[in-house]
């Protein structure tokens, strides 16, 4: 009578739950759309001004515009329709196979020569990945369509700071119900409910936030910016799991969250207005006054690790 009956398989399968949860939540994000606006009276001018008049009010409306997004986020599983399954299923499936195999692939990690240089370099990787990260490359571009009348560019650094605070409060409430381990704790068992914050990845989501509206702003005729886009994001999560700072499945489910918020956001408040004039669509890109962006580190600076933006033009 004194023995105690064993419960690990229970928060495993209370994770997978959750997982199902998310995943699901994450499926009706994408499925949002912004409600139906009547059609305005036409005009015989058109003129830019509701044009700027839209982004005005996308800046000046922001935190308002954070609050209603985490009401239409946490309440779109009940607008949940059966062609999410399309996509939910194999993603949940992808999941769970992960999560049955998460203490495996983490010992990967812990074989294997050079360790100490990939933790090093998956380190250096994921800074530009961090907050401080994203939040410099979006300020970028608020602050260059800010300088030079760009409504794009203006509208896609509102949008990705928006998506990325957006997706913070989505995973941290995640992450403050799961508290999973993270690979280097708990001999890389990765139990839930165990004091942890790694399930899903922060990195991960706010990576993917930021390359979703990018991509979607630039991306949607030119594939390189899309690959691009998505690429970096694909490469911090990467960094996260050979980092041994998360598990794959915290990885998936981040990059879901973050892709799927980032693409309500910019489905819920992008101006159509900007895609109308074809000469403004990437203007962006193909401008020699705007720098290349490129993340730069050091991780052998006098002061430690240094890391930050670098900016290239081509004149």
């Amino acid at each position: 009578m004194g023995r105690r009956i064993p419960t690990a398989p229970w928060p495993r399968r209370v994770a997978v739950v959750f997982t199902f949860v998310t995943l699901a939540s994450a499926s009706a994000f994408a499925q949002v759309r912004p409600a139906a606006q009547p059609s305005p009276l036409p005009s015989p001018s058109p003129a830019p001004t509701p044009q700027a008049g839209r982004g005005h009010a996308l800046q000046k409306n922001f935190f308002k515009n954070i609050l209603a997004d985490q009401r239409d986020i946490w309440t779109s599983p009940l607008r949940a329709s059966g062609g999410d399954a399309k996509w939910l299923v194999p993603l949940g499936g992808a999941t769970a196979a992960l999560l049955a195999t998460d203490h495996q692939t983490a010992c990967w990690m812990d074989s294997g020569g050079l360790m100490s240089a990939r933790m090093n370099l998956s380190r250096d990787v994921s800074y530009v990945g961090s907050p401080y990260g994203t939040g410099a490359v979006a300020a970028t571009f608020y602050l260059f369509g800010l300088a030079k009348h760009d409504s794009r560019a203006k509208e896609t650094g509102i949008l990705a700071g928006e998506a990325m605070i957006d997706t913070s409060v989505v995973v941290g409430v995640f992450k403050g119900a799961l508290r999973r381990s993270r690979p280097m704790e708990d001999d890389s068992r990765g139990k839930f409910f165990n004091g942890g914050a790694a399930f899903p990845s922060g990195h991960s989501s706010g990576s993917w936030a930021l390359a979703t509206v990018v991509a979607n702003e630039y991306g949607r005729d030119r594939k390189l910016v899309r690959f691009g886009a998505y690429g970096f994001a694909a490469a911090v999560g990467l960094a996260r799991y050979t980092g041994r700072a998360h598990f794959l499945s915290d990885v998936l489910v981040g990059g879901a969250i973050g892709y799927s918020v980032g693409r309500f956001v910019y489905v819920k408040h992008h101006n159509p207005d900007l895609d109308r004039d074809s000469n403004r669509v990437g203007s962006l890109v193909r401008s020699k006054y705007f720098p290349m962006i490129a993340p730069s580190y050091d991780a052998g600076g006098r002061g430690g690790r240094e890391y930050g933006v670098s900016l290239a033009w081509n004149f």
